[in-house]
């Protein structure tokens, strides 16, 4: 399925009234913050981080001054701000080096969670905790066992960027518009990611299919390199440019889109699972709807014996490191 599309393309506020927290404001906070920002959706963000020369700058940086762009209201603020909040996005955290994997994060953003769980229990009254922080899966698991919140109201991003990335490079490779694929990422925001070959579609078309019709070369090595280099993609671009935010902004403001207005969409992020194919007690992602709640129903999609496998091998890794860390 494909799940990209056009948000509000007006400049009115989408959800008048409606208010976001965003902890974290280094490349990647700042970047979802002046995301949403250009897309209305929300009548107040206000920004959270330790470093207040840093919130400061980043609030005089971000505010809207042309009613074109936007007007959201682009505040600084402390935790006790995200009381009645409808979305708490957390970016706190250490991010990741070229030649480092997501899990390597895991020890040093475990600890900065606990200082954030300390302040959102002081202060939570309602509202979506959308967790963006690497190892997305393990912060997710480890958010969501500390606050005991009900089921869903904690989310990940999960493989909803490895999906969009997915997308784009499926597009590029056949010469069409992203929004003639349907394509899906399951599984590890990471190594253990699962690319969903058999699901995917093009104007309707199974991959092979398209390609055969199309006299465009298709096959398991086109296949295994297209995958290998949306697993690689972060890393190269941190190797280039010393660090990934505008992707990850873009598929934050989407999920805040479904969430500040309550309109359902099936993506793939990640959140505590509870048997599906399986798999208990761990945050990955599999296609799920969300709306103003967080997490509800998952969607089953017909896995094949190899995609099976991939995903139970993810969960068992992660498991491994929760029973380590969380």
């Amino acid at each position: 399925m494909n799940i990209l599309s056009d948000l509000n393309q007006n400049n009115e506020v989408l959800n008048p009234g409606k208010k976001v927290a965003v902890i974290g404001m280094g490349y990647v906070g700042g970047g979802i913050v002046y995301s949403l920002m250009i897309k209305n959706i929300a009548d107040t963000i206000v920004l959270i981080d330790k470093k207040a020369d840093t919130i400061n700058a980043e609030m005089l940086d971000i505010r809207p001054g042309i009613s074109d762009i936007g007007t959201t209201k682009v505040i600084t603020g402390s935790y006790k701000d995200i009381k009645d909040c409808d979305l708490i996005i957390i970016t706190a955290g250490r991010n990741r080096k070229h030649n480092e994997s997501r899990l390597d994060l895991t020890e040093d953003n475990i600890k900065v969670a606990d200082d954030v769980i300390a302040e959102l229990k002081k202060y939570y009254t309602k509202g979506v905790i959308l967790v963006v922080t690497n190892p997305v899966d393990i912060i997710t698991q480890y958010i969501t066992k500390n606050m005991e919140l009900p089921n869903g109201r904690v989310i990940g991003t999960g493989c909803i960027l490895d999906t969009s990335r997915f997308v784009a490079e499926i597009a590029e490779y056949t010469s069409q518009n992203i929004r003639d694929i349907e394509a899906m990422v399951i599984g590890e925001h990471g190594t253990g990611q699962v690319h969903l070959w058999e699901s995917v579609k093009i104007k309707g078309l199974p991959v092979k299919d398209f390609c055969s019709e199309n006299n465009i070369k298709f096959d398991n090595e086109i296949q295994n390199s297209i995958s290998q280099k949306i697993i690689n993609m972060g890393s190269e671009i941190i190797y280039g440019k010393g660090r990934t935010h505008f992707g990850t902004s873009s598929c934050v403001t989407y999920l805040a889109n479904s969430i500040l207005n309550n309109k359902e969409i099936i993506v793939p992020i990640s959140v505590m699972r509870n048997g599906e194919y399986g798999i208990n007690n761990i945050s990955l992602s599999l296609p799920t709807i969300i709306n103003a709640n967080g997490a509800g129903k998952t969607i089953n999609v017909n896995l094949n014996k190899t995609e099976e496998k991939q995903l139970k091998a993810t969960a068992d890794k992660l498991f491994e490191v929760c029973r380590k860390y969380c």
